[in-house]
């Protein structure tokens, strides 16, 4: 039961001070998943606020196995060998399983697709993961089947000689059109979910990274602005260094977020949804950013290899939207 000190706190934040073995990002999980209760009604809001003499019950699930088993997931894979794989990853699909998702994830499908081909990755009968894509961004991966090929992969992923370039569209365009954004990435010391850019040239936090970008396309006028200046771009971003959300932070660094971003998009106002009536926009829920283009040298054979996937549908709708603008 809630004493009356508490009532009006944060619901995540006092349930991880009451229960002192949960974190408070595990309560928020556990509150979004249905396992809390209070007054027998099931609560999923982890910033609802603390109720006077309410009695609150936690039901936390029974551990999940931490060794992913195989799902039949279809996967559309664009290059197979004994050595290694290379598909085209939808949006909405982690990588690897973490808090939020569980299963459902590019391993459990991976253990499933190659059961039989793995050789083992340390000594174990997995898929080597050398790079990944967030969840919510779509297109190529490479993943090895077996040690000479994860060690290969990573050797070249390591040197940075692997051909990695994606297509986004951001909102406003790059000035100028073709550039270079060179700064240091560490986690943000406002929010831990978050990149940011390290202010200081001189500083050695973080980890240094690399974006080149060159503008393909602008679409519509900004409202307010000088002309000529567009309320958005399709940008072709190379990377030479791979750090968590480079291009997310870095398009945002200079002032071109790209549209649908969550968490490097918030708060910057737009036109864009009031001009939507065709939804086309409004229901786009992701980062638009796609891996449009994986190159690199095959670990075993030495032969070059390259691959190129289109824009998926929905960013392809998104982009038919932003013409019409």
């Amino acid at each position: 039961m809630a004493p009356l000190e508490d009532a009006g706190a944060r619901l995540d934040r006092w349930m991880a001070a009451l229960w002192d073995d949960l974190s408070r990002s595990r309560c928020k999980a556990l509150v979004e998943q249905g396992c809390l209760s209070v007054d027998g009604e099931v609560l999923t809001d982890p910033s609802a606020k603390v109720r006077e003499g309410a009695t609150y019950r936690l039901d936390v699930p029974a551990p999940v196995e931490a060794t992913p088993t195989p799902e039949d997931i279809p996967l559309d894979v664009l290059f197979e060998d004994e050595h290694l794989i290379v598909l085209n990853k939808p949006a909405g699909m982690a990588v690897h399983p973490a808090a939020g998702h569980w299963t459902g994830t590019l391993v459990h499908a991976l253990l499933f697709h190659c059961a039989g081909s793995l050789s083992g990755i340390g000594g174990v009968e997995r898929p080597g993961i050398v790079h990944r894509l967030d969840k919510d961004t779509s297109g190529v991966m490479v993943a090895a089947k077996t040690d000479k090929a994860h060690q290969g992969l990573s050797e070249q992923f390591a040197a940075h000689t692997v051909e990695r370039a994606y297509l986004a569209f951001t909102r406003s365009a790059p000035h100028p059109k073709t550039g270079r954004i060179e700064t240091r990435l560490a986690r943000s010391s406002h929010d831990r979910k978050k990149m940011a850019v390290i202010d200081r040239p001189d500083s050695d936090a973080g980890k240094h990274a690399i974006t080149n970008y060159e503008t393909l396309k602008t679409f519509g006028q900004e409202p307010g602005k000088s002309v000529g200046r567009p309320m958005c771009a399709l940008v072709r971003c190379r990377l030479e260094t791979g750090r968590t959300h480079q291009i997310r932070v870095h398009m945002a660094h200079i002032g071109c977020p790209l549209l649908g971003d969550p968490v490097y998009g918030r708060g910057r106002s737009t036109p864009l949804a009031k001009l939507d009536s065709g939804k086309d926009f409004k229901d786009f829920r992701r980062q638009a950013l796609h891996a449009a283009v994986l190159g690199f040298t095959h670990p075993v054979t030495g032969e070059p290899v390259r691959f190129e996937t289109d824009l998926p549908k929905d960013m392809q709708r998104l982009g038919g939207f932003l013409e019409r603008i």
